[in-house]
């Protein structure tokens, strides 16, 4: 998207042609950032039972300063266990394979990214992965801040 603006101008008796050529674009911004990541070779004493891993995953909301709405646990007979903690922001979830010690994790956040990168930092001491595997995801990128509607000549090119 741009515009175009062709002048003649005359300087010390000669004239030059000028062509200027405007450009801009809408900055685009995100609205959450979605880490989904997996823990492999974890100690299995740490993701078995749900009171095992309820605390770790209660500090990390505390420890990543995001707000606390509600949580719930869930108990697989014989072994392994999912939670989901609901915060202001949106949400922190993990599922256990403790047979094949796994923990796979789900970390979307709203607002300072920053908040998410600490909860996987914080997750990662706390269960001392051998391995991690992740992806981040940046949600609600085709939003645009309500300032940049009204003024599209917020970035310029020449």
């Amino acid at each position: 998207m741009g515009v175009k603006f062709k002048y003649d101008v005359l300087i010390n008796q000669s004239r030059i042609n000028l062509e200027v050529k405007i450009t801009w674009r809408l900055l685009k911004m995100a609205v959450g950032i979605h880490i989904i990541a997996d823990f492999y070779g974890v100690d299995k004493d740490k993701i078995t039972y749900v009171e095992q891993i309820k605390p770790i995953f209660e500090e990390t909301v505390r420890y990543a300063g995001l707000t606390k709405i509600s949580s719930d646990y869930y108990q697989f007979k014989p072994k392994g266990c999912s939670g989901i903690v609901l915060i202001a922001e949106s949400h922190l979830s993990f599922h256990t394979w403790p047979e094949h010690e796994l923990i796979t994790l789900d970390i979307y956040t709203c607002g300072d990214p920053k908040q998410a990168y600490l909860a996987l930092e914080f997750l990662e001491r706390a269960l001392s992965p051998k391995k991690t595997s992740q992806m981040i995801i940046e949600r609600g990128t085709e939003v645009q801040e309500e300032n940049e509607k009204s003024d599209p000549l917020k970035v310029v090119n020449y």
